[in-house]
């Protein structure tokens, strides 16, 4: 295994299956893909409170780790409709680092993975012709609400992985759900639960989402904090700024 690839350990000491498959020896790194994911905080409570599923142990990438609802980009999301566009400070930051409209498609995808993973529509009221992936979101009768969501931060796979994503972390209220009952099979997550940032910190959790849910705390008490961008080089992180 790579220096750089880790297992992490729960607390009742039983280590958790690797991250993700590890690069195969003597290859170049692999292309990281483009995805995104959304971070959907509810504030019904005392204290606030985070949308997170349990992966399938079956699968490659993150096996039985706790995650937000997200995904890789489809094609089909560069020409999904939508009731509302991103507010203009979020499509400009995409816009500063990615090709002309994969801004509005990351938003997109985000929001038809929670639809697929977690049965919520962040959405709003409203009809349209789409088909492929998108065929069952707008039979519900909804559209995708892109000016709910925000850039909390953006973070790349390291490169001993063999699977590896370009992830946009966003950021949205729950409020802005259609329900807060689920509306289908949630696919991926074999488990879904709204968790405190505490609590969430106990759960098995990936590195990368350990630390967007410390960055979501600290935007709480800080809005305008500088939104990270995480990514390795030389086998260490180099965090910047986005």
């Amino acid at each position: 295994m790579p220096k750089d690839a880790t297992v992490t350990v729960p607390p009742d000491g039983a280590p958790h299956k690797p991250e993700g498959p590890p690069r195969v020896p003597g290859q170049r790194a692999v292309r990281p893909k483009n995805a995104a994911t959304v971070m959907i905080v509810r504030r019904d409570a005392k204290k606030p409170r985070v949308l997170m599923g349990r992966r399938h142990g079956g699968h490659s990438f993150m096996p039985d780790r706790w995650v937000f609802p997200g995904g890789r980009i489809d094609r089909a999301d560069y020409r999904a409709p939508f009731a509302t566009d991103l507010r203009p400070e979020v499509g400009g930051l995409f816009d500063r680092h990615l090709p002309a409209g994969r801004g509005r498609a990351l938003a997109l995808a985000a929001i038809r993975e929670t639809w697929e993973e977690a049965g919520l529509l962040l959405a709003k009221p409203g009809q349209a012709r789409a088909g492929g992936v998108w065929k069952d979101f707008v039979a519900q009768g909804f559209l995708p609400d892109l000016e709910a969501l925000d850039v909390i931060a953006r973070a790349i796979t390291p490169p001993a992985v063999g699977k590896r994503f370009d992830t946009w972390f966003l950021l949205a209220d729950a409020e802005r759900l259609t329900s807060f009952e689920r509306q289908a099979d949630c696919g991926e997550l074999d488990q879904i639960d709204w968790v405190d940032f505490d609590d969430a910190m106990s759960l098995p959790l990936p590195s990368v989402t350990r630390m967007m849910i410390k960055e979501a705390a600290e935007r709480t008490k800080d809005p305008s904090r500088p939104k990270p961008f995480f990514r390795f080089k030389d086998r260490a992180m180099r965090p910047g700024v986005l």
